[in-house]
């Protein structure tokens, strides 16, 4: 594969020979299965920065720089990944800092990861043997660890543990896919975005350990007040569209919807039959299901929608079987065990209690086995 390792700048003249030195000296040699190359994403360094990189070029053909107006770090890497895939032929594309705050030597170890199948390849400093400056002082270690875990939080993501983080390596099929959705970010809440987009397509995300050190050279970028309150509003802000417009929030509407078709019909059997019930509960279900399953299936799961007849039929009869499963022993078999301990009286009442704790299983259920998501190839 073609990997095209992309160093944003601006004002990094004192770092980027050293960097790129490494790279073509001591770290490329390492790689003997994948074709490696350097694009600076230059924001208009007023430095020289440019110039340093253009002389470099002369000695290794390797090299290219993409020279754009100073917009931001998500801006920057917008750009030049556009350009590593439009103009360089990039099959896997590599987010790393100039100022040697991301260790060159764990370039491997990322491309390992990719070699294995995996999307989305994260440095990360907070898990699994990774680390952060033992000479930052307590403050900057408390925002540092504490900012990771409030975006885990609000996401309701703990598998990731480094949000974060700004080294990484990313297939090209990533970034094309979530290419229109994160050009709104121009700073460092990109990184944050750009992963969330990711898990939330489904790609395969994957974590190196890495210690993390100070740079030596020049000043940090981060503007610490712009980039909590950016990042706060974006993290907020994603976790409710998720949960209000995302697949349970779909599933609630959907769910709503077959509720007061099995309530109805419930209502009408227990009022005007002598039927146990469980049984009653059990034959309004059926329609309800019948309902929730097509509505779920062009709506909620959508992306994963039935492709034909006959996907349509067998994703409908795993559908029945799952719901019939959760209806039968979950939902009928608590309201039959209420008629037995309390009579006849509180019938929906027990049906109330019945259909919620049965909503968490059939969303777990539809999720993870009729509409589970295919890993991307």
């Amino acid at each position: 594969m073609k990997v095209v390792i992309i160093i944003p700048t601006y004002n990094e003249k004192g770092n980027i020979e050293r960097l790129i030195k490494i790279l073509e000296e001591e770290i490329f040699p390492q790689i003997k299965n994948h074709d490696m190359n350097i694009l600076i994403a230059d924001d208009s360094s007023p430095d020289g920065t440019e110039q340093v990189v253009r002389e470099l070029m002369k000695k290794w053909e390797n090299i290219d720089i993409n020279i754009g107006e100073k917009h931001g770090l998500g801006a920057a890497y917008v750009r030049a990944m556009t350009y590593a895939i439009d103009k360089m032929d990039a099959d896997v594309m590599f987010e790393m800092d100039a100022d040697l705050s991301h260790d060159p030597q764990k370039i491997p170890a990322f491309l390992e990861k990719i070699d294995q199948g995996y999307d989305f390849v994260i440095g990360t400093r907070y898990s699994q043997g990774g680390s952060i400056p033992a000479n930052w002082g307590i403050s900057r270690k408390m925002f540092s660890v504490f900012g990771n875990l409030l975006v885990r939080t609000i996401l309701l993501k703990f598998s990731i543990h480094d949000w974060t983080g700004g080294y990484r390596a990313i297939k090209k099929e990533v970034f094309l896919k979530e290419k229109s959705e994160l050009t709104a970010f121009r700073g460092y809440t990109f990184q944050v975005s750009f992963l969330n987009k990711a898990v939330r397509d489904g790609f395969k995300v994957a974590e190196v350990p890495i210690a993390f050190t100070d740079r030596t050279l020049g000043k940090s970028k981060i503007a610490a007040k712009e980039y909590i309150i950016d990042l706060l509003k974006y993290v907020i802000t994603a976790s409710i569209k998720e949960k209000l417009f995302g697949p349970f929030g779909k599933f609630l509407v959907v769910g709503g919807i077959g509720f007061i078709i099995q309530t109805v019909l419930y209502y009408l059997l227990v009022h005007n039959t002598n039927l146990l019930l469980g049984i009653a509960n059990f034959i309004a279900a059926q329609f309800a299901i019948f309902s929730n399953y097509n509505l779920n299936n062009l709506w909620t799961f959508g992306e994963r929608k039935s492709k034909g007849i006959k996907e349509y039929f067998a994703k409908m009869i795993g559908f029945f079987a799952t719901s019939e499963l959760g209806v039968f022993i979950i939902q009928s078999g608590i309201i039959q065990l209420c008629q037995i301990l309390f009579g006849r009286k509180y019938a929906f009442e027990y049906y109330i209690f019945a259909t919620i704790i049965l909503l968490f299983y059939n969303f777990g259920a539809y999720n993870l086995i009729i509409w589970r998501k295919k890993p991307h190839k």
